[in-house]
């Protein structure tokens, strides 16, 4: 009962408003304290956290981007796949850091993180053809190293690692075509002439005319006048001396017709054939200076070549056998490339109309792949004695040519045939 007298009579002194504001100050007082004490526990973490998802969001953002540049033409499904993967590991990670208290190394497993985000993940690997395997497999490189050599299509542009120098009017551009068939083969469409007349752009400007490649992709260009340019061979053994050449050869007398029908084509106003083949008729005197005539002294230019190059180097292609087995030389063509026998006899049927054969149509395509109406042209009518006189004078050379390659390409055998009605 004392303890209540005494509290009656405490109150009683000190107003109650008093009491009440003490009461609260304290509490007050308490809840601060207890605050202060949890402080660190509440507050860094969660700045932490803010920071590196700020910095995921950064990175990933540049990675992501990157990536779509890259697989701009992937097949649909593939990236899709990827981000879905990369967004789960990217809010598994910012879970991860928010309990890291070493800033340092926080950072450094999140920078980890983020580079390693810009290889392809295993689930979208599910969906990779073996092309798009090799392309990763190319892409794993620095990022100034993709800034400078990557490309929109796909991999990188390499130097060629094989030419298809020559011979003009032999067969070039069907043998081009076969080729770019081949899924290890990317080439060039146009000539480039850069080793007999854009040397002096340099490699840069050469290297950027290629198509780019993947890892285990041959880089090719087919331009005919180096086999007949002085210097190319020089040139190109300089660019690269472990390069693959590679020569379509055709009869030179057919060879020289062919050409003298496209050269009238674009100006029918020159002499004519016979004209141009001699300097003097009745006396026999050949006209070895006429372009069309030299270009099939083929023993003449092979030796400057083999000045920089073995005979293991370089392949030889009939443009006869072209014509009539062109699955036979594309498989030889194959095997001298190291690569696998993929275009066939099955990719070829044989045009009558224009005398050689065409590739069959893709599945994707309505018509046939067939050179354009500037092969095929009808040869003009020549008289049979300057083809004869002509058989004559190239027969020595042919000769030295078989012994400098180890091959019989047989055009003797077409001296009793008559020619005028060749195709080119």
């Amino acid at each position: 009962m004392a303890f209540w007298s005494s509290t009656s009579v405490f109150t009683s002194k000190v107003p109650r408003k008093i009491l009440f504001m003490f009461t609260l100050s304290l509490s007050v007082t308490y809840l601060f304290y207890s605050l202060m004490s949890c402080y660190n526990s509440l507050q860094f973490p969660l700045q932490e956290n803010y920071v590196y998802q700020g910095r995921l969001v950064t990175e990933e953002t540049t990675f992501v981007t990157l990536r779509e540049k890259l697989y701009s033409t992937s097949p649909q499904g593939y990236l899709d796949e990827e981000l879905i993967e990369v967004t789960a590991a990217a809010a598994e990670q910012t879970v991860a850091i928010s309990t890291v208290k070493d800033n340092v190394e926080t950072e450094q497993r999140t920078l980890d993180w983020v580079r390693n985000q810009a290889a392809p993940t295993k689930t979208a690997a599910v969906y990779q053809s073996p092309a798009l395997e090799r392309e990763h497999q190319e892409f794993s490189t620095t990022d100034n190293e993709l800034r400078v050599n990557c490309t929109s299509d796909y991999g990188v542009k390499k130097l060629p690692q094989a030419i298809i120098i020559g011979v003009k009017k032999g067969g070039t551009r069907a043998l081009l075509e076969a080729l770019r068939v081949h899924p290890d083969i990317r080439a060039v469409g146009n000539e480039p002439h850069f080793f007999d007349r854009n040397y002096e752009n340099g490699l840069d400007w050469y290297r950027d005319l290629m198509p780019s490649t993947l890892e285990g992709q041959i880089t090719m260009e087919k331009t005919p006048s180096y086999f007949v340019t002085s210097h190319a061979p020089k040139r190109i053994h300089t660019m690269a001396r472990d390069i693959k050449l590679i020569i379509v050869v055709r009869n030179p007398v057919t060879r020289a017709i062919s050409d003298y029908t496209q050269t009238l084509s674009k100006k029918p106003e020159i002499p004519t054939f016979e004209v141009l083949a001699f300097k003097n008729r009745t006396l026999g005197l050949i006209d070895a200076s006429w372009s069309a005539l030299r270009i099939g002294i083929y023993a003449l230019h092979l030796e400057t070549w083999m000045q920089y190059f073995p005979l293991a180097q370089m392949h030889f292609v009939s443009g006869e056998r072209l014509i009539v087995d062109p699955a036979g030389e594309m498989g030889k063509v194959q095997d001298f490339l190291g690569l696998k026998r993929i275009v066939t006899d099955k990719h070829f049927y044989f045009n009558k109309t224009k005398g050689f054969p065409c590739l069959k149509k893709p599945e994707d395509s309505s018509t046939p792949r067939c050179l354009g109406k500037s092969k095929g042209r009808t040869h003009p009518k020549i008289d049979p004695d300057v083809i004869r006189r002509l058989h004559k004078f190239f027969k020595p050379f042919n000769m030295m040519f078989y012994q400098m390659t180890g091959q019989n390409f047989e055009w003797e055998l077409e001296e009793g045939r008559d020619s005028r009605s060749s195709q080119n």
